[in-house]
């Protein structure tokens, strides 16, 4: 089975990065479960010494991923937070970041408690205006951090605009990727030279396992990020792995209901006379829905909303049966969430509703049941309020 170079995305999904294995003709790639491999003799092996450095599972998923976003190679992590973090060891003290300040709780959580420890500096800009993107820029600043759609309040970053931004000052860019996932946007073809993802979520898709990619485009990257992953040894195991390799092969299905059932609770919700607001980028009064439909293939599978008070929050959340009321997102099941207390706990509270996340908000990880399920799971937690 060889893969053209012209293949579709659905096609690039199955097949990237796998081959039959040539012991037993297996389709699916193997669990490489092992530590090390047996050298034929000294100085001479088959291209594999010890499993941090390399293993055939973690490998063939690592490819997948990076045709899948169209990089020139991938990494595997033990989770999205180690990728992020073997991504900021391509700076050194004294450099600055430009940020999205809406950025995930756990990245900024890393970011100011501890890589500031080591004298890097970070500027959280609201990097959807490109304007704040050229001021917070310092003769310092070597890295510009993306995050798009933002999480929770699903705010759109211009892929193409930041990045002739960060370019025309000599800056790479890093674009985390997690909540599009690659079928409903791939930041490389808008000029990012780096891209992250949580495996957890949507490439794995069946909320059991956790890990993290980072794709690279540019050499200089690629090879510290070979070292680093080595080095430092964050490495996904050959299980986790092999789960993602299963999730990924469903992913363009999977997102096709994702979409389609994110786009339907969103607009039941912005219907209904108990919600306050409703952000999601499909929806005609989210104020980036022209740039959404540009740069993304869909709207991705996140909604939030707000019910005008912590306690009426509460009461939805604690009130419905079918969704589950858990962190996370990604997954065939629906998760619903309060961020204030959850992904974003680790967040300053005067920070928190600087950016939006209010204590009245609360997202949803719209999965692919039956979406009149999911309404009427809804309408019943919506009525006790």
């Amino acid at each position: 089975m060889k893969l053209r170079k012209n293949a579709r995305f659905s096609t690039i999904c199955i097949h990237a990065g796998q081959t039959p294995d040539p012991s037993t003709g297996a389709i699916i790639t193997p669990i490489y479960q092992t530590s090390t491999y047996v050298q034929d003799a000294l100085g001479v092996h088959k291209g594999y010494e010890y499993a941090r450095t390399q293993n055939p599972t973690r490998s063939a998923l690592e490819a997948n991923l990076a045709a899948m976003e169209h990089g020139v190679a991938g990494f595997g992590f033990a989770s999205g937070m180690a990728a992020t973090g073997a991504v900021m060891t391509l700076l050194k003290s004294g450099d600055h970041v430009v940020v999205t300040d809406n950025t995930y709780g756990g990245t900024y959580r890393l970011f100011e408690q501890v890589l500031r420890k080591y004298q890097l500096d970070f500027t959280y800009a609201d990097t959807s205006q490109l304007g704040e993107i050229e001021r917070a820029i310092r003769p310092a600043t070597k890295l510009l951090f993306l995050e798009t759609p933002t999480n929770p309040v699903l705010r759109l970053t211009d892929l193409a605009g930041a990045c002739t931004i960060a370019h025309g000052h000599g800056i790479p860019v890093v674009v985390d990727n997690t909540f599009a996932s690659p079928y409903v946007q791939r930041p490389i073809d808008f000029g990012a030279d780096l891209v992250i993802h949580s495996t957890t979520k949507f490439l794995n898709g069946h909320s059991d396992g956790v890990g993290g990619a980072v794709i690279a485009v540019r050499d200089d990257h690629v090879e510290w990020l070979r070292f680093i992953q080595n080095a430092a040894g964050a490495i996904i195991g050959p299980m986790d792995a092999w789960l993602v390799l299963r999730g990924t092969k469903t992913l363009p299905i999977r997102m096709e209901r994702h979409n389609a059932n994110a786009m339907a609770l969103a607009e039941f919700l912005a219907s209904h006379p108990k919600v306050k607001r409703v952000h999601y980028p499909g929806l005609p009064s989210h104020p980036q829905h022209d740039l959404a439909r540009q740069q993304m293939l869909g709207f991705g599978g996140l909604v939030a909303f707000e019910m005008g008070s912590l306690e009426r929050a509460r009461t939805v959340l604690n009130s419905v049966q079918l969704m589950a009321l858990a962190e996370s997102l990604g997954g065939v099941e629906t998760l619903i969430s309060h961020p204030a207390t959850m992904t974003h706990a680790s967040v300053p509270p005067d920070r928190r509703l600087q950016i939006g996340v209010t204590d009245d908000m609360v997202r949803l990880s719209v999965g692919i049941e039956d979406v009149d399920d999911l309404k009427e799971d809804l309408e019943q937690a919506l009525d006790r309020v």
